[in-house]
């Protein structure tokens, strides 16, 4: 079995300028992502710029994903689902395997979008396998509901059984992390016990959740009570995660979804960062040791 990598996410558009900055940090594998579109990107250009940035060093290349709506196409969404072709299409030139996103919704209930989900991801999913490529989607609410939303049907498992019964393929699944769970105060153990075959991708966040303030003034009243973090701050215990990766033959890689920690973000953020890979390095067993011969 393969060393989990730690890595972070890095703007696409910013790549080029910004690895040569955070590599000597000791990131392990970098994901690449676009916003809501890739139209003003040159793909293959940019594949060549990241690869240079990289040079000899041991990182990879972990995804590169489109976070916009494919389901609706409207406004700023207008060119996602393009967006999830071109990547698809390239990725093999970012030497990734894996392209992730949002899945996209219709207006109202989830059940209204599974059948728009099938027809838009039957045919990408298709795609993907004639590439050699997975999809991954992240289990972002971006603010909604079962009820409503406007960016993601991929946040719930019932969502989640749902989708994988519409397109039967080996080549979609998660981009998972505790953090959205536990913002629904889900308990992301069990659920990643459950699930771990379909998870593609991981992202380090984390959260914390203020129990106290859950019993006082409950989850509608004007007190915050969760809390986005960066890993090795919040209420995850790393190593339970990664050992249940790792029984569930995970050999991908965490990458850390920074810019959301309520302390450590700002001047402090990079501080938070280069904690949370020194701790995620710790949890996953410190450096590999080869055993002794016989």
């Amino acid at each position: 079995m393969e060393q989990i990598r730690i890595g972070t996410l890095v703007s696409g558009r910013k790549a080029v300028r910004e690895l040569p900055q955070i590599i000597p940090y000791g990131f392990e594998s970098i994901a690449l992502t676009f916003g809501e579109s890739t139209h003003d990107v040159n793909l293959s250009e940019l594949a060549k710029e990241v690869k240079e940035a990289i040079g000899e060093k041991d990182i990879v290349i972990s995804s590169i994903g489109v976070f916009g709506n494919p389901l609706t196409g409207v406004g700023i969404h207008t060119d996602t689902l393009a967006s999830w072709e071109r990547l698809i299409d390239h990725a093999h030139e970012f030497g990734t395997g894996i392209v992730a996103g949002f899945t996209g919704r219709l207006p109202g209930v989830i059940d209204g979008s599974i059948k728009k989900f099938a027809e838009v991801f039957g045919e990408l999913s298709k795609r993907a396998e004639d590439r050699g490529v997975r999809l991954a989607f992240e289990n972002c609410s971006k603010h909604g509901s079962w009820q409503d939303g406007d960016w993601n049907i991929a946040h719930n498992p019932t969502a989640w059984e749902m989708m994988f019964e519409a397109v039967p393929s080996e080549h979609i699944g998660l981009q998972w992390e505790p953090c959205h769970q536990m913002l629904a105060l889900i308990d992301p153990i069990p659920q990643l016990r459950k699930w771990v075959s379909k998870i593609f991708n991981v992202h380090g966040k984390d959260a914390t959740i203020a129990w106290d303030v859950i019993r006082e003034y409950g989850i509608h009243g004007p007190k915050e009570y969760v809390w986005h973090r960066t890993p090795g701050f919040g209420d995850t215990n790393w190593t339970d995660i990664i050992s249940i990766l790792r029984q569930g033959g995970y050999e991908g890689t965490i990458d850390i979804e920074g810019f959301h920690d309520p302390v450590y973000r700002n001047d402090w953020e990079m501080t938070g960062q280069v904690h949370a890979i020194s701790y995620l390095k710790k949890c996953r067993g410190g450096l590999f040791v080869p055993n002794p011969t016989s």
